[in-house]
């Protein structure tokens, strides 16, 4: 498990790179909202958007996700459980005002950079 990296993922990267060459500027794993003991991917505090990048197995993507076959009942909870907090996450920051987008790691970072951007610009106006 230590080999799985929480943040500066491939697919993260990917999606940072397009952000950056769309002449975006933005944190990176950061806690947007302060006492809330969770942290986004890519952050953007003016705007109040946060974008988290996810697993599709730590997150159990419904196109991707394959139960465990060793200790089952463990990881089945363990899954669960960051759905629980994924939703709680996203519950929070909206009615924090944030604007929260969910990428998952298989889509496209073209799309998932799209839908940002969308983001922004709805934010700005």
């Amino acid at each position: 498990m230590r080999a799985n990296r929480s943040r500066d993922t491939t697919p993260e990267l990917q999606l940072r790179a397009l952000l950056f060459e769309h002449g975006l500027r933005y944190r990176v794993s950061m806690q947007p909202i302060s006492g809330l003991r969770r942290t986004a991917d890519i952050v953007f505090p003016r705007a109040r958007v946060a974008v988290f990048v996810d697993g599709c197995y730590w997150h159990g993507c419904p196109e991707h996700y394959r139960p465990s076959t060793k200790n089952s009942e463990f990881w089945a909870t363990k899954i669960s459980s960051n759905r629980i907090r994924d939703e709680d996450t996203n519950r929070a920051l909206a009615e924090a005002g944030w604007t929260v987008i969910r990428c998952w790691e298989h889509e496209d970072a073209e799309v998932s950079a799209g839908r940002v951007i969308d983001a922004l610009d709805k934010s700005t106006s």
